[in-house]
């Protein structure tokens, strides 16, 4: 986990919508797609975006049963399935609206057809 402080200057430079939470999930995403040169451990991957191994691991299953993630063993790479990819990030677009709009607690009572789609 990182320290919860950062140095005064970054703070000052930075744009206004630079430390937006993202879910862990939404970070290794990120770091495997940007890195898609390369195939990483998971405690590697933990190591590089300071999360827990243990909890890298488990999001890396999940996102293996979606079909996000490449896995041989010891690695994991992101997906090389770029509709699957597309889709999975308008689905969380779609979320991450919709929680804007009518807040988490909401969220499960809404259904649509593009939701339905894309899972």
């Amino acid at each position: 986990m990182s320290s919860g402080t950062i140095d005064i200057d970054e703070f000052e430079d930075a744009d206004p919508d630079e430390f937006d939470e993202r879910t862990d999930t939404a970070r290794i995403v990120l770091f495997l797609d940007e890195n898609d040169d390369r195939a990483w451990k998971a405690a590697t991957i933990a190591a590089e975006l300071e999360l827990d191994a243990d909890a890298v691991s488990a999001i890396l299953s999940r996102l293996k049963e979606r079909g996000l993630v490449r896995h041989k063993r010891p690695y994991w790479a992101i997906t090389d399935d770029e509709e699957q990819l597309q889709a999975a990030y308008r689905l969380h677009q779609h979320h991450e609206t919709a929680a804007e709009q009518y807040g988490e607690e909401h969220l499960e009572n809404l259904q649509t057809d593009d939701i339905e789609q894309v899972q």
